[in-house]
């Protein structure tokens, strides 16, 4: 898989968790969903390394 492909299939995977979350705990605060997306950035990060 060459950069291009693997940087966009972080980003989609990224983008189904935030969905996920938003949708499976649709009464969280706004904060919790930042928290989680900074989280799920941050771990997608170290996946890359």
């Amino acid at each position: 898989m060459n950069k291009i492909n693997k940087d966009i299939f972080y980003w989609i995977a990224w983008l189904i968790l935030v969905i996920l979350w938003n949708y499976g705990y649709p009464d969280a605060l706004p904060l919790y969903d930042v928290l989680v997306a900074i989280g799920l950035s941050i771990i997608f990060i170290l996946i890359k390394k």
